[in-house]
């Protein structure tokens, strides 16, 4: 069985990240928009159930499943969506209502956290913030966001990637999976952010606040871009000198002191 439903194996940090994150004040998700996870023992992981609100989210909202086995999904190709939905359940769906079914199964963004903990994270944050959602849906999106426009984006963000609109469950799996693996390969380290066109963005990292670090600098970084587009044409930094910012062993230390979890 790929998941099943372990709310004792749910770290706690795990359920007061996903409720902050869910904050309606932070205007990061809606209803049962978004979703975390992080990474078990033993090749496991816990990720947020699906249909379940991140603001009002307990350790029985969450299922647990076998990282190995939905790697091998994305490896291998060839998955259709009514397959997936099947794996993402807990148990069999006869012995459960409908609602049952659905608290008990994973979510059906669930590969893109599959990908984000495989390439290396063992925190994961999906949301929607609308301040950066905005800028997300425009023609002119990736262009937006290929360099910084500030030097704590640089060094917070480091250099996101882009992949473009794709349905959630196979088809956004797969995109994720493509573009996380060519920066892999080109960096040999994962990003700390995946941006998605007109759906959200991933925060990717080792510890619950930094996933929460990166995805409140992604919404400021949104939100001046969005006062540059108003007040004028924005001047991002040259990508060599927010390279270069982001490498400086004063900066990386800082940004471990700034990724540390709220108490």
């Amino acid at each position: 069985m790929t998941f099943a439903h372990r709310p004792a194996d749910v770290p706690a940090e795990l359920v007061a990240l996903t409720r902050r994150l869910g904050d309606p004040a932070a205007d990061l998700v809606v209803l049962a928009e978004g979703n975390t996870s992080a990474r078990l023992p033993g090749d496991r992981f816990a990720v947020k159930a699906s249909g379940s609100r991140m603001d009002l989210a307990g350790a029985g909202d969450f299922v647990v499943g076998d990282l190995p086995e939905l790697v091998d999904v994305l490896e291998r190709g060839g998955t259709d969506q009514e397959t997936l939905s099947r794996l993402l359940s807990a148990g069999p769906a006869s012995r459960r209502s409908e609602a049952e079914a659905i608290r008990h199964s994973a979510s059906i963004e669930t590969l893109v956290h599959v990908v984000a903990l495989a390439a290396g994270a063992t925190w994961v944050a999906h949301t929607h913030p609308t301040a950066v959602v905005g800028l997300l849906a425009v023609e002119q999106a990736r262009e937006l966001w290929e360099a910084p426009l500030f030097p704590d984006e640089a060094v917070v963000l480091g250099e996101p990637v882009w992949v473009p609109y794709a349905a959630p469950g196979i088809a956004l799996g797969v995109g994720v999976h493509a573009a996380v693996r060519e920066r892999l390969d080109r960096d040999g380290a994962p990003p700390r952010l995946v941006l998605l066109g007109n759906h959200g963005i991933v925060a990717l990292g080792d510890s619950a606040g930094e996933v929460e670090t990166i995805t409140t600098m992604a919404v400021k970084a949104a939100r001046v871009r969005a006062v540059a587009l108003g007040a004028g044409t924005p001047a991002p930094l040259a990508i060599a000198h927010a390279r270069e910012l982001a490498g400086r062993p004063d900066e990386a230390a800082r940004r471990t002191l700034l990724g540390r979890t709220r108490t």
